[in-house]
């Protein structure tokens, strides 16, 4: 079936890295979603592993005027070693369940963001690491933590650049860790690795762009349209897994 699409899966890949990078998410968010209606879910968490792997670095080379070491370290310790623990249990988990439960978290991470416009998450060592936790363990489990991470991070009040790299620094790590796992569970496959090449560049000119929309609009501005985004992502990937 991917074959038959490839170009229409490509082109929505790209938009997936655009809106990943300007939303600050990571393109997870939006690829797993979309990657679900192409192959099974197992299959799309390989992929989306060995995806970031690339997209990450390629974010790193372009926003790499600094990141917080010490939010990397409180955020992105926890994270990495819990998207191994998710990882693994994804393996005992029915994939459709965990299909519908991404989509019921992207209503409800949009919901919440939407109603309660001035919502923050206080910017403490607490807070980070709990906050590096649930989105590792997200990330294992359904493939994209990406929107907690982004939640947390909002808080300590990172201007655009050191946002995005210390959130892509963060997931390389997290990327690194669940690709291992990944491959052990079985669900990364030969006959898929045509795709990575494919994503790489995908990844390169989905950052670019991304970089060049971030320089002509706001965060803030461009972030509502994400969560108005994610609301129909989310609410499309319920319906089409119970149809």
């Amino acid at each position: 079936m991917l074959t038959r699409y490839l170009p229409i899966f490509v082109i929505l890949s790209i938009i997936a890295e655009i809106l990943g990078t300007v939303g600050g998410f990571g393109s997870s968010v939006f690829f797993v979603p979309m990657a679900s209606y192409f192959m099974d879910f197992q299959t799309v968490l390989g992929i989306t592993a060995l995806f970031h792997l690339s997209s990450n670095i390629t974010k790193i080379g372009f926003f790499r005027k600094g990141f917080d070491k010490k939010l990397m370290l409180y955020l992105g310790i926890p994270a990495v070693l819990f998207v191994a623990i998710g990882a693994f249990l994804s393996k005992y988990a029915n994939p459709e369940m965990l299909t519908t439960i991404l989509g019921v978290f992207l209503v409800a991470f949009a919901l919440l963001f939407l109603i309660s416009k001035n919502l923050k998450v206080g910017a403490s060592k607490k807070n980070a690491v709990i906050g590096g936790t649930l989105s590792g363990l997200f990330a294992g489990l359904l493939g994209t933590g990406g929107a907690i991470r982004g939640a947390t991070m909002s808080a300590f009040d990172l201007n655009k650049e050191k946002f995005i790299a210390t959130s892509a620094i963060i997931d390389l790590g997290i990327d690194l860790s669940r690709s291992i796992v990944y491959t052990y569970n079985g669900y990364v496959h030969w006959h898929d690795m045509y795709l990575i090449p494919i994503l790489i560049v995908v990844s390169i000119v989905g950052t670019y762009l991304g970089k060049k929309v971030l320089d002509r609009i706001t965060q803030a501005q461009f972030k509502r349209f994400v969560l108005f985004l994610l609301l129909g992502v989310g609410l499309a990937t319920i319906l089409f897994n119970t149809v």
